[in-house]
Order: C-alpha cells, then sequence, then structure tokens
C-alpha cells in the first residue's frame, strides 16, 4: 500500500541536519531527474532575483525562498515529516502517532513533490521552494520531467496493495497512476456539507485528508482492496460515499463533513 499526500508550499526550515544527498533519498532510480531539476533550480534562484521570483511565483516579501534556493545543496537537512507543514500535516501529526502507527507511516506514506518526484516520510531534505505548476528555465515544465518515470515508481511502491492517491491536480500532473493499477487506485474528493448544500472547500479538503491518513495509520489496517479501505473508514466514523466508476478508472471516494467535524474552524 502507498499513501501518497501533496507536498505543502509552506516548510520548516531545518536548523541543522546534513546537507543535501540525492543518493540518500527513497526510489533511487528518479536520482537523475532529480540532479536535473535540483541544478537547474540553483542556477535560476543564483540569478536575477526578479527573473527568479517571475518563474517561481513568488512575492516580494519572498526573497528568503529564492535565497534558500540557491543554497540548495547547503542547506541542513531533516525528515520530510519535519520540513513539510500546512493544514494537512499539521492534522496527520506523525510527530505524536504511537511507535506502531509511525512505523506504518515510514512504510507506506509518501509524499510528492516537484523538486525530489516521491518522498517517502523519513527522507531528509531542505526546506526549499519550487512547485508542480512551474517551468524552469532550459527545461520547461517541471512536471514534463517527471511524467515518464514517476508512475512505474508509484507501481512499484503500492506492491500488491492499494495506491491512495491524495494529491491536489498540480501533483497529479507530475505522473497519473499507471492504468494498470487502476482498479487498486483510489482518489479522496473531501465534500463540506452545510445548510445541506455540499462543495470543495480547501481548508477542510486538506484539514480531513490529513485526519483520513491518520485515522488509517492509528487502527492499524491495511487494506488490500477498496471495499476494505471504505469499510474501515466508514467503521472509524466517517461518512464515506463511492460514486460509480468507468471501468479501467480510479475510483474517487467522496467523504462528506459537516461543522461538527470541524469544531472551531
Amino acid at each position: 500500500m502507498l499513501v501518497l499526500l501533496p507536498p505543502s508550499e509552506g516548510k520548516t526550515s531545518p536548523s541543522a541536519g546534513p546537507a543535501l544527498d540525492l543518493e540518500a533519498l527513497s526510489f533511487p532510480r528518479l536520482t537523475p531527474v532529480r540532479e536535473q531539476l535540483s541544478r537547474a533550480l540553483v542556477r535560476l534562484a543564483s540569478g536575477s532575483s526578479k527573473r527568479a521570483a517571475e518563474v517561481l511565483g513568488l512575492g516580494p516579501t519572498q526573497a528568503d525562498a529564492i535565497e534558500a534556493d540557491a543554497r540548495l545543496w547547503e542547506l541542513p537537512c531533516a525528515p520530510a515529516a519535519e520540513v513539510y507543514t500546512g493544514v494537512l500535516f499539521g492534522e496527520l501529526d506523525l510527530a505524536s502517532l504511537d511507535a506502531a502507527a509511525r512505523e506504518r507511516a515510514s512504510r507506506t506514506v509518501g509524499v510528492a513533490s516537484a523538486l525530489f518526484g516521491a518522498l517517502r516520510i523519513d527522507d531528509p531534505i531542505p526546506a526549499y521552494r519550487l512547485s508542480g505548476g512551474v517551468s524552469l528555465p532550459r527545461l520547461g515544465p517541471v512536471a514534463s520531467r517527471w511524467r515518464a518515470r514517476l508512475p512505474q515508481e508509484l507501481t512499484q511502491a503500492a506492491g500488491d496493495g492499494l495506491l491512495i492517491d491524495l494529491r491536489s491536480g498540480t501533483y497529479v500532473s507530475l505522473g497519473k497512476p499507471e492504468a494498470a493499477i487502476a482498479d487498486r487506485t483510489v482518489t479522496v474528493r473531501v465534500l463540506h456539507e452545510a445548510n445541506g448544500v455540499r462543495k470543495v472547500v480547501s481548508h477542510f479538503n486538506k484539514a480531513t485528508k490529513g485526519q483520513l491518513v491518520r485515522a488509517l495509520l492509528q487502527s492499524g489496517a491495511e487494506p488490500a482492496t477498496v471495499d476494505e479501505l471504505v469499510d474501515v473508514w466508514s467503521d472509524l466514523g466517517w461518512h464515506v460515499e463511492r460514486p460509480a466508476v468507468s471501468p479501467g478508472k480510479p475510483t474517487q471516494l467522496d467523504v462528506v463533513t459537516t461543522e461538527a467535524d470541524h469544531p472551531g474552524a
């Protein structure tokens, strides 16, 4: 089983740790593309800061992010679980899991990355800035560099189990799951219901996905089929609906939440 999360644009900069070593990361077959993108990012960030800001989509108050990218090879690294922040990772709260759940997270949870393709949560990385929608000078769209390589890695990482793909659209574009595992691929849409109306709300979407993954890890279950996953989350109190799916397509699960699921939000 592989639970694939989106990254967070916000990151916590490690105060100490080793320098970036691409050979130390999971999914070693992605190393050539990682090397290519890393060098292109450093080259961009080391040049005109105005140009770098335009390419990376950064504002005038984010000059420190450009400086960090220019020093990518020198920055201290920490486990990805500690570097990525944001609503989803806050709700997942990997640091507070018990030992058994944390071990399951190490084995089954991955994070999509525009710079690294895919990571395991214990992989040491710096706090970089590169989103999936960026087009780098000389290389073109970042996503195009991953599409030929990433799908195979996701298939291998999922093994004989499920691929629970929780990425946002920007990061799905790095490489969609292969058709060969479509019957074992699950996506999740979070619908927030208020006054009888259902809609996607970004904050609730991220928070709920973090809570769903945390609940799955804490349950000890490693469902092998979509039906088993639905049963696990339903037994844990989630309202899960399974719309009809076209043959050969991944299964989309709808998780419906209300204000009661997000007190104080």
